[in-house]
């Protein structure tokens, strides 16, 4: 896809593109914010399948304009895909957030980059270069410094191991994704993935549904998760790789992280620690480095 920019727009006018890739980067680290105040009185199999039927539905009407398309096979890729991209990472993350603050989740969650380079390479022998392999390494490095933190008195690395296997299913899922759904409307495949998602949880999140009223401010997250953190906000994203090109849109996912601990400190009082410092540090610089070596920047 050729890029308006170096189609002959000025670079200076396009003030739009990083505007919009703030915004984006806002609401996605704002996610883990949001599953930070629900996660403890939902649960996280309730908040979860809250966050995959609202996300559904917002996309619902891109899954049927490829009714043609739809077989037992394609709708399998979707299950598959669904529990890889949403309903085991979410869980991840949404157990995580009772335990930890909202930092410690969204710098997890920048490994995603580079499971899906060593994802690839396991699966599919693509050659990953020392410059990459040294960049991976440095951010599992940053896992084990975010692991060894403590916060108010308490041991994160549960979280910080449930975040890690949680980007560790993105890289899967990723991978999966490029390969099967070549031929599908991104937003279709998202809403199909999503809606195997909310079918494969329903009986667990039925089961596990809160006995205790839920706060109000619990209810306004578990729908601000759904409708803007995932619905709204895959539909964005795609809008804008349409725009400008999927490298530059991607470039987005550096700054979830960075808003996810602001969110946290601006909002819950989460003081971020130098052991959060140094592993997001050592995390998103192992990404960009891996990133600016491939040439072409992944979400």
């Amino acid at each position: 896809m050729t890029d308006p920019i170096e189609a002959g727009r000025p670079v200076a006018a396009d003030w739009r593109t990083p505007v919009e890739l703030i915004a984006l980067g806002a609401i996605w680290g704002g996610s883990f914010l949001f599953m930070r105040v629900a996660a403890a009185d939902f649960g996280p199999l309730a908040l979860v399948e809250v966050r995959v039927v609202l996300g559904a539905l917002i996309l619902l009407p891109f899954l049927s304009r490829i009714r043609a398309q739809w077989t037992r096979a394609l709708w399998l890729r979707f299950a598959i895909v669904g529990a890889l991209n949403s309903a085991i990472p979410f869980l991840l993350f949404a157990w995580g957030a009772e335990r930890a603050p909202a930092g410690i989740g969204a710098i997890a969650n920048s490994l995603t980059v580079l499971f899906t380079v060593l994802v690839a390479f396991v699966l599919y022998r693509e050659r990953i270069g020392a410059t990459r392999g040294l960049a991976i390494l440095v951010g599992f490095v940053g896992v084990v410094v975010l692991m060894s933190g403590k916060t108010e008195g308490d041991h994160v690395a549960a979280a910080a191991l449930a975040g890690t296997a949680a980007s560790l299913c993105y890289g899967f899922a990723a991978n999966f994704t490029r390969r099967w759904f070549a031929g599908v409307p991104p937003l279709a495949a998202v809403a199909g993935t999503l809606g195997c998602s909310a079918l494969m949880l329903a009986p667990l999140a039925a089961f596990a549904w809160p006995t205790a009223p839920v706060p109000r401010a619990s209810w306004l997250s578990a729908i601000a998760l759904g409708v803007l953190c995932t619905g709204i906000a895959y539909a964005f994203y795609f809008h804008l790789i349409q725009r400008v090109g999927a490298a530059r849109a991607s470039t987005c996912t550096y700054l979830v992280p960075l808003f996810g601990v602001a969110w946290g400190w601006l909002l819950l009082g989460e003081t971020p620690t130098p052991t959060m410092l140094a592993a997001g540090a050592l995390i998103l610089g192992s990404v960009i480095a891996s990133q600016r070596r491939a040439g072409a920047p992944r979400s």
